[in-house]
């Protein structure tokens, strides 16, 4: 079976962001999938380093105005949007207040992790959720890059799975080198759900939740796994192939957008 609608879920953008491998990829990959004949949606982050006048992004009224309720606390979500007018392609920002503005990415000047990154982690996964769920598009295909989107795997198989926009997504993830290094605090497994947590979901998650123990989270409720980076750990390698994930082993710059949009395919049988 092909899959034709793919939903990008990117930790980063170029050139809304400085260059990375990470961005680079979110910047040239659905370009090159929307080229193949494939409808595409593109999410990201609202860093607080993403100079809104000069990239022209204005936000979608009608997509905002929802909170997200994390730890008991409401958070408005703002939907932003910018064109990439040489690609012909839209990117749909995610943004809060509290969790974008007056930052850089994910850490600050002197490199620190935020220590909320958990709850920005939460918020940008539900908040792309609940954004396509009002666009009425179902993506047969959802792949994340980067940490910061890899709870959507979870939650697509979690509160979501009845859900019609993601009832029929496979979810893909990229694994890259780029992680967090400050765990994420013990409380964590307990801000992923408001309601009562689906029973075996976070079942084996040590606290703190470190990079690891975060990966495995997403590795065990995705459907296959690319690999980004030269030095992803063995043992997320191993765990993946312990439960039959499928796996796109690296490849090089040439390959990547013919194998990753064979991989979608494999996924999708």
């Amino acid at each position: 079976m092909k899959a034709n609608k793919i939903l990008f879920i990117s930790q980063e953008i170029t050139p809304f962001v400085p260059e990375s491998p990470i961005s680079a990829i979110g910047r040239t990959l659905p370009q090159a999938t929307q080229d193949l004949g494939k409808e595409i949606r593109i999410f990201t982050p609202k860093w607080g380093n993403i100079n809104e006048r000069r990239n022209q992004l204005h936000e979608v009224i009608r997509l905002s105005g929802m909170n997200l309720i994390i730890d008991d606390t409401d958070h408005p979500l703002i939907i932003k949007v910018a064109s990439l007018q040489a690609a012909r392609m839209q990117v749909y920002f995610i943004d809060n207040d509290d969790y974008f503005h007056n930052r850089l990415m994910t850490a600050d000047e002197q490199g620190n992790d935020y220590c909320d990154n958990d709850e920005r982690a939460i918020f940008f996964a539900r908040g792309v959720l609940e954004t396509v769920k009002k666009l009425r598009w179902c993506p047969e295909v959802i792949h994340c890059h980067g940490w910061i989107s890899a709870l959507v795997p979870l939650y697509v198989k979690t509160t979501h799975k009845e859900e019609p926009s993601f009832r029929d997504s496979k979810v893909v993830i990229s694994l890259y080198d780029e992680n967090f290094k400050t765990d994420f605090p013990d409380n964590f497994p307990a801000k992923l759900f408001n309601q009562e947590t689906p029973e075996g979901v976070i079942d084996g998650i040590g606290t703190p939740v470190s990079y690891i123990e975060y990966a495995k989270l997403a590795i065990r409720h995705c459907d296959g796994i690319i690999v980004n980076g030269d030095n992803i750990p063995q043992e997320l390698i191993d765990y993946a192939q312990s439960l039959g994930k499928p796996i796109q082993p690296r490849c090089s710059a040439e390959e990547y957008v013919a194998a990753c949009n064979d991989f979608y395919d494999k996924v999708m049988e």
